[in-house]
């Protein structure tokens, strides 16, 4: 607990007993927290655990269905997201809500400007917000237009914002999910300074190492219903993991002995439009697991995606199976046997809006339509079922729309959609991104299955305990060129980082 509370202290905020359901799903069922002044609680769990709908009630979006909340020990309605503002609640989405066509002062006085004779007092918006940006450490003019901000400032922007409003507990959902590692470093400090100044976070989160870090006490839930509760010094991976899935994961990693087979993929000289100074080369076998670690910005996704042909190459060369192919377009990736799963599942791997069915058979269009061109329905249905049920996606039918499925999930369809495909080789760009730890565990296991059965897999990932626990070796990038490569008996944090901060090459040029 942090210096300003203690076990005595009057909560701040409590939720008794509160309960929640949707047509044929129970979300909530009798959950408690407590939250203290001054106090940093993570709320964590799998996905589907409740957490979300737990965070909406508080914010006003939804109304329970029973039990009751209570602040400075009233029991208060939150019948709006007004009533929750009023109340000093402020929900900080994962998916930022600012208007990005406006300035960062227009976005923190959103729907609350100050008035001078009946016209927007800009002075005033510029002098407040000020203050604002100040109290988060973002030095921005405040008439500068927020969709000039990276993600990481816009998100200083929405605690401003929420700050503007003397908000005293802070919900944050997932706030480093798009942040580079300086990005989230800062957020960091913002946090425990709020903390010293007497605001109260739940902060949500799958990044377990962040919790630790961050948290006064930890609420854990399960299938809707509190799990548990840890203590700042009870807090650690093991006891978060046994908590969130009612088991331990010794076995996260269940890595086997694999032998590679023959070559699968080799890249010679590969230049692609992000780093055209510097050239690639490597090579990935049957049945192997390469991981590909370094820092934002070191072209891991670029390098990906010119190798998938979303962005052609500039020069160098990709042989499959030792036949030199050209990849100028991912019809041509497809074909040569190549599969992408992007970074940005939404945006990029799916059609968020068309059911399970419909995007497990996406990939597989061309190749299993009529001769008159005509969609193949009896093969869809085929695909989808038979790709739910290897992939075990949680659906309750292949007509879900896929918006509505857990990230997990939703994961899955992604590569199950590939899957139907039976690619060679199976590119994939922060698998597990979003996405809780039974759900990844899941994943891991499949890519094991996968190169058991002669896949080889390229893998981009910014978590390092997940490239320690999942390469046969690595390849690090810094700044657009791979700067060493490491087998798995090489494999160590230290080792990735000096590699990945192009400390190795000061060391050569040296």
């Amino acid at each position: 607990m942090s210096e300003d509370s203690s076990p005595q202290d009057a909560p701040l905020l409590e939720i008794r007993g509160v309960g929640k359901s949707f047509p044929g799903v129970r979300a909530l069922k009798e959950v408690n927290l407590v939250l203290h002044k001054g106090q940093v609680l993570s709320l964590i769990g799998e996905n589907g655990a409740g957490k979300s709908t737990l965070m909406k009630i508080l914010a006003g979006v939804q109304p329970p269905d029973e039990g009751s909340i209570l602040l400075d020990g009233a029991k208060v309605e939150i019948e709006s997201s007004r009533v929750a503002l009023d109340l000093g609640i402020s929900l900080i989405h994962q998916e930022l809500n600012l208007a990005t066509n406006l300035s960062v002062g227009a976005n923190v006085f959103l729907g609350r400007e100050p008035l001078r004779g009946g016209f927007i007092d800009e002075s005033t918006i510029r002098t407040e917000s000020a203050k604002f940006l100040k109290m988060v450490g973002l030095d921005v003019a405040p008439d500068v237009l927020v969709g000039d901000l990276t993600i990481g400032r816009q998100q200083m922007v929405e605690i401003a914002k929420a700050l503007s409003v003397n908000s005293r507990v802070l919900i944050m959902d997932e706030p480093t999910s798009s942040l580079s590692q300086a990005e989230t470093e800062n957020l960091f400090t913002v946090i425990k300074d709020l903390r010293r100044r007497g605001v109260s976070i739940i902060y949500i989160s799958h990044r377990l190492g962040e919790v630790k870090e961050l948290s006064d006490h930890v609420t854990v839930l399960r299938d809707g219903e509190n799990a548990g509760e840890l203590q700042r010094e009870e807090v650690d991976h093991e006891a978060m993991v046994r908590l969130m899935v009612g088991r331990d994961l010794s076995d996260y990693y269940e890595r086997k002995d694999r032998s590679k087979g023959s070559l699968a993929l080799e890249v010679q000289n590969l230049r692609t439009p992000a780093h055209p100074d510097h050239e690639l080369s490597f090579s990935v076998a049957s049945g192997e697991i390469v991981g590909v670690a370094g820092l934002v910005g070191a072209g891991r996704t670029e390098m990906l995606e010119t190798l998938f042909g979303v962005t052609p190459a500039l020069g160098g060369t990709v042989r499959i199976s030792d036949c030199e192919i050209s990849v100028d377009s991912p019809l041509s990736a497809i074909s040569a046997g190549i599969a992408l799963a992007p970074e940005d599942r939404k945006k990029q791997g799916l059609v968020i809006d068309m059911t399970v069915r419909e995007n497990l058979s996406l990939s597989a269009l061309r190749r299993d339509q009529r001769r008159a061109g005509f969609l193949d329905f009896s093969k869809e249905d085929e695909i989808s079922r038979e790709m739910i049920e290897a992939m075990r996606v949680k659906t309750p039918n292949e007509d879900q729309v896929i918006r509505y499925l857990s990230g997990g999930n939703q994961q899955k369809v992604v590569l199950g959609k590939w899957l139907a495909m039976k690619p060679k080789i199976l590119l994939l760009d922060e698998p597990t991104r979003g996405i809780d730890v039974g759900a990844k565990s899941e994943i891991y296991c499949l890519m094991e299955k996968l190169a058991e059965e002669g896949v080889a897999i390229l893998f981009v990932s910014s978590e390092m305990e997940e490239v320690l626990g999942m390469a046969d070796r690595a390849l690090v990038m810094h700044e657009g060129r791979i700067t060493g490569e490491l087998a798995r008996d090489e494999l160590a944090e230290e080792a990735i980082m000096r590699l990945a901060t192009g400390s190795q090459l000061g060391d050569q040029a040296a």
